[in-house]
């Protein structure tokens, strides 16, 4: 047991590694929550009761070995049938890095689910079975963590035990994967041979595939670059609530609170507010009850203006000199996750930071197959798992960036008005075109129909 002092200093130790967050793909039975669970394991992240628990499962199944998916699997319905319904959060460490992993679905009824998994991921794992190579869903799977601009991605050909770890399959699949994933404009893919089931490749190297000299998965989860420096990008703070104590102490006290979506923030700076097109100077900043001179991404802060202005939910604070134009017009690349298609003329919620508005799908110009990746033109329709193009109006304007240059506030939800439930998760721009046309400039690197609601204040 540690003593209070050990504790301390491990867990300070802790505090000073990165964290990245990553998400495993792939389709039905390639083997994402074995691998997820090899990593638990391997990396002596499990507890004792965890693993005799899983043994316990694994013997009442007939299983002479613990199957460590059942580490991730926690659904009953999982269990039962062997698949991942839901996205499985992990968290564990290493004395190099602390990881947060999201186990995603891959049967493509649950595509939806890898959306959500993926989309605050920094590296995508995505398995191939080594038997079946690249097929659809690996393909859809490219497509989403490209169209999410997951920076780095890692192919993981597992199962390569069943054909006898040869290098030529290995090497066919992750040239066919990688052609097809830089035509997507993925920025960075990494291929690694492994057995999730032995533990080859996974935290130990394998003693059966000499021929790769590349790093485990583990290996490379610990040492891929993911520091980024937020000065660098546009600032954006949605406002989500604003503070009005009135209290003796504080009479006077105007606050604006919400998570900065991204750049940084500094008292003195001059700002505007969207969409009113007002203007004032950042008096103050609160970030957890103190006053700080600058926040940056992600923070969540209070800002004091030198001005009182008529500001509520959802408008953006902004720099004066980096504005970003309004408009009620929006066209984006989107993923309909809904078992309701999507057609043309739908009246929708439009959820776009901390504001929802109404709006109408005026058009859907393309459809993306993903065999080819060519745009299927005017589809009509959006089925489930689709990916493709639209073109919306909303009832007012609001201040959306190009998802390539800001995620955060390039990104949107369509919802159903009558019963709230998600529709359509969107990227303002042609993420698909920004993506190739980012990595084309930056260099590709490899490393080895509901019941519309009544019309009544829809018309805009």
């Amino acid at each position: 047991m540690n003593t209070p002092a050990t504790f301390g200093t491990e867990d300070a130790a802790l505090a000073a590694t990165s964290l990245l967050r990553f998400a495993t793909a792939g389709s039905v039975d390639d083997g994402k929550s074995t691998l997820v669970g090899r990593l638990l394991h391997d990396s002596k992240s499990v507890l004792a009761d965890q693993l005799e628990a899983v043994e316990h499962a694994s013997r009442n199944r007939g299983q002479e070995a613990p199957d460590l998916a059942l580490l991730t699997d926690g659904l009953r319905a999982e269990r039962e049938q062997g698949i991942t319904i839901d996205v499985a959060y992990r968290y564990f460490a290493t004395p190099r890095r602390r990881f947060i992993l999201a186990d995603t679905p891959g049967h493509v009824q649950y595509t939806r689910n890898m959306v959500t998994g993926a989309s605050t991921a920094e590296l995508a794992v995505v398995l191939v079975d080594a038997r079946n190579g690249v097929v659809e869903q690996t393909r859809r799977h490219a497509a989403v963590a490209a169209l999410l601009r997951v920076p780095h991605v890692v192919l993981a050909v597992n199962k390569m035990d069943l054909v006898g770890y040869e290098e030529s399959v290995f090497a066919a699949i992750a040239e066919e994967f990688t052609a097809y994933a830089a035509s997507l404009g993925v920025p960075e893919i990494t291929a690694i041979p492994i057995s999730a089931l032995e533990g080859d490749n996974v935290v130990t190297p394998s003693a059966h595939m000499d021929w790769y000299g590349g790093p485990t998965v583990l290996e490379h989860l610990e040492t891929v670059p993911v520091t980024h420096d937020p000065t660098g990008d546009p600032a954006r703070f949605p406002v989500q609530y604003v503070i009005r104590p009135q209290t003796p102490e504080l009479p006077d006290y105007r606050g604006y609170a919400g998570q900065i979506a991204s750049g940084v923030l500094r008292t003195g700076q001059p700002v505007t507010v969207l969409p009113s097109g007002r203007t004032s100077t950042i008096e103050a900043l609160d970030v957890l009850g103190r006053s700080v001179d600058e926040a940056w991404a992600p923070q969540s802060v209070t800002v004091l203006l030198a001005d009182d202005l008529d500001i509520s939910r959802g408008d953006m604070i902004v720099p004066a000199d980096a504005s970003v134009g309004t408009s009620q017009d929006l066209t984006a690349t989107v993923a309909h996750l809904h078992d309701t298609p999507l057609t043309p003329g739908a009246r929708v919620l439009l959820k776009h930071t901390t504001r929802t508005v109404k709006a109408i799908v005026k058009e859907i110009p393309s459809r993306l197959t993903l065999d080819d990746l060519s745009q299927h033109p005017e589809p009509g329709r959006l089925e489930a798992n689709d990916i493709g193009r639209v073109v919306i109006r909303t009832a007012e304007a609001l201040p959306v960036d190009a998802y390539a240059d800001s995620p955060r506030t390039g990104a949107f939800l369509l919802i159903d008005p009558a019963d709230g439930s998600t529709l359509t998760a969107g990227m303002a721009g042609d993420a698909f075109a920004d993506a190739v046309r980012d990595t084309a400039d930056a260099g590709t690197r490899l490393e080895g129909g509901r019941p519309a609601p009544d019309d009544e204040g829809w018309d805009f």
